[in-house]
């Protein structure tokens, strides 16, 4: 006898799942259970005792499996499409078996099933809402829309050559147009020793994070200009602006998946309110405000003219050279 095969838990979790909609819709009749395809241009992928199995039920569990995000294709050759199929085949036995074993009538099954069936119908109605609104348009508008609001700020790679006097930073300054190198003469002459090291380099920096007189001596500077003598703590300094760029915004493919999880909230949370408005609620139960749970870290938490603008403005990687 062949050694059993065990049963992985997400398969198991599957299964609970698609037996409760199945037991749920199975009463709709099975000659109408799925001889016409459910989607255009779907394909019927295998077929468990009369009932079609179609190509879009086995994408549909491997996206609820986690298999796959939504909208990735799945190849019908390949093994992840074929291990699903397998567990839907197993699924449509395993509820076959339960309604011939009449369970589908035990009061806690029926509870299950309604369950399941509100959370299929919920989802369905989110689903059309949100393709309703969230299209290619409403994207690119609101994409426009963050792109007038974002700030975008002025990076400066600037180096340094700090020394205690005046005349000494002069002094720098004519080595310097006579044609010496900087990083050379930081290393010999600054006293600066987080940054001597380095040819005297600064990194990237905002001009509002620096001391007054940096910012006032950098704000028109180009690249390759030499300026100063500054005075800085400890001495003078000369500077050498090296790179000052713009930041970029995020292209549009970049921030599209952002913008649309947040066009998706908005409208889920607009159903929402509309629903509970009109609506007689009552909870019998009140909440603990000491065990409630903080939202999920990615849940958004202002509203998407705010917070898709930060996005939009943030820089494209690679900006800086």
């Amino acid at each position: 006898m062949a050694a059993a095969t065990p049963i992985r838990p997400a398969k198991l979790a599957g299964l609970t799942l698609a037996l409760g909609v199945a037991l749920a819709l199975g009463a709709c009749g099975e000659e109408n259970s799925g001889q016409r395809p459910p989607l255009r241009g779907d394909k019927a992928v295998a077929t468990v005792n009369g009932q079609t199995v179609w190509a879009s039920d086995v994408k549909r569990e491997a996206v609820a499996q986690g298999a796959i995000g939504e909208g990735e294709p799945l190849d019908a050759t390949s093994d992840t499409f074929h291990r699903v199929l397998d567990e839907v085949i197993d699924q449509k036995l395993l509820a076959a078996e339960a309604v011939k074993r009449k369970l589908d009538k035990d009061p806690a099954a029926q509870r299950r099933i309604a369950a399941a069936r509100e959370r299929v119908l919920s989802d369905v109605l989110v689903e059309s809402v949100v393709a309703d609104a969230v299209n290619e348009n409403a994207i690119r508008n609101l994409y426009q829309e963050q792109l007038k609001l974002a700030k975008r700020s002025e990076e400066i790679r600037v180096r340094q050559i700090v020394v205690p006097t005046q005349a000494e930073a002069e002094a720098v300054r004519k080595l310097l147009a006579a044609g010496s190198s900087f990083e050379a003469l930081a290393l010999e002459k600054s006293t600066d020793a987080a940054t001597r090291f380095s040819g005297g380099d600064m990194g990237y920096f905002t001009t509002d994070v620096m001391p007054a007189s940096y910012a006032a001596a950098l704000k028109t500077a180009r690249r390759g200009q030499v300026v100063g003598p500054v005075a800085v703590d400890g001495g003078f300094a000369v500077l050498k602006v090296e790179d000052r760029w713009l930041e970029q915004p995020l292209s549009y493919e970049a921030a599209r998946p952002q913008i649309v999880r947040f066009l998706t909230y908005d409208q889920i949370r607009d159903l929402l309110e509309k629903l509970r408005d009109g609506a007689k609620i009552n909870r019998l139960v009140k909440p603990d405000a000491a065990q409630q749970a903080p939202p999920p870290a990615d849940a958004p938490t202002t509203p998407v003219h705010g917070a898709s603008a930060q996005a939009v403005a943030a820089p494209a990687q690679g900006g800086k050279s």
